[in-house]
């Protein structure tokens, strides 16, 4: 029997972001009879992962930052020694490729960027040196996979990489379990409209300007309230402007929850209030629910995929009075509990994500042994 090819997927941890989530799925869902499959979590300190497959072994390198876990990680591939490396976060696919020269002979490496290129870079909030290691590491992936073709475009640009490195592919969403969630138990109290975001606590996720958005918003819309489920480093800061806005009533912020999709049934509007962005998997899921959609314009490939849609209004720019414009206008138009089909949403269905994930896995490891 010919042995399964040796996939290692790396993360820094499970039960953050959508980056996260998408690390997850693939470790559930990726087939185990083709390949032998790993999960190596840098910064997890416990190898106990939630709802994975007993065929997948899992390698918790209980590192205190991702590049403290450098002598960790290459320890951990020369004693699995995969065929294939998949890492799927920006600051970790710094490091897998850094140590590229000392892997194995033969090991093939993918790297999924999960944020568009240049906004990241244009935000200022990233150290000066990433763009130079854009330019310099990322030209040694095998594959580059992003997450749509505008994506694609941007990195192209801004690092000039070669197409031919380029590979787009859609984030894998469960769209049955955000489709249970929205009928079980309502978290909402109150006349509403229930607004619901979700995400870090970053300035990233433009939090601030939807609070800002929120406090134009009661203006005509008095009984408006918001949960905003996450966590970060900006949280004692946005809850300091509900205060100050005289708002702190109607937020909610119950921190990082297991399962967002919880809150789905009876929100009456998902927002996506991100300043630059990739695609979050949290709008995804959301879409899959059936909610109303409204976003800031934050990457073209957002603005390309929702731009248009029944259901779903994208801001005329990144801004705090754009975005509660666009609330207002998406609010006076919903009828209460209003729900839509979202037929884009099919694009990025678990089994054919999967499928397209496995075709690159076994595309690559051909290119291997060519």
């Amino acid at each position: 029997m010919t042995q399964r090819p040796r996939i290692l997927l790396l993360i820094p941890h499970l039960g953050g972001g959508g980056a996260e989530q998408v690390t997850l799925l693939l470790a559930q869902n990726l087939s185990e009879i083709k390949y032998d499959l790993h999960l190596g979590l840098v910064t997890q300190k416990s190898a106990g992962a939630r709802d994975l497959p007993s065929s997948v072994t899992v390698h918790a390198l209980g590192a205190r930052r991702v590049r403290s876990g450098l002598f960790s990680l290459l320890r951990l591939v020369w004693r699995v020694r995969p065929d294939l490396i998949l890492s799927g976060m920006a600051h970790l696919n710094f490091l897998v490729l850094l140590l590229r020269p000392l892997f194995p002979p033969g090991t093939r490496v993918l790297i999924r960027q999960n944020s568009t290129v240049s906004s990241s870079l244009a935000a200022g909030d990233l150290p000066v040196w990433t763009q130079l290691m854009y330019r310099l590491l990322y030209h040694h992936a095998d594959r580059v996979i992003c997450q749509s073709p505008a994506m694609a475009k941007d990195i192209r640009h801004e690092i000039g990489i070669s197409p031919r490195k380029l590979a787009v592919l859609p984030n894998p969403v469960d769209l049955q379990c955000p489709r249970a969630s929205a009928v079980t138990r309502n978290h909402w109290t109150g006349p509403g409209p229930h607004l619901l975001a979700v995400g870090r606590l970053s300035t990233q996720k433009g939090f601030d300007l939807l609070l800002q958005a929120l406090a134009i918003l009661k203006l005509r819309f008095p009984s408006a309230d918001m949960t905003i489920a996450g966590a970060g480093p900006e949280e004692k800061s946005l809850k300091a402007s509900c205060r100050a806005l005289g708002i702190d009533a109607a937020v909610r912020f119950p921190g990082q929850v297991e399962s967002p999709a919880a809150y789905f049934a009876g929100a009456s509007l998902f927002v996506v209030s991100s300043r630059h962005e990739g695609l979050p998997n949290a709008l995804l899921e959301a879409a899959a629910a059936g909610l109303p959609l409204a976003a800031l314009p934050s990457s073209d490939g957002m603005v390309d995929l929702l731009r248009g849609k029944p259901g779903v209004r994208v801001a005329r720019e990144v801004s705090a009075s754009a975005l509660a414009e666009s609330l207002a206008g998406a609010l006076e138009l919903l009828r209460p509990g209003e729900r839509f089909r979202h037929e884009w949403i099919n694009e990025f269905r678990l089994d054919r994500a999967i499928c397209r994930y496995e075709d690159l896995i076994d595309a690559t490891l051909l290119q291997g042994c060519a």
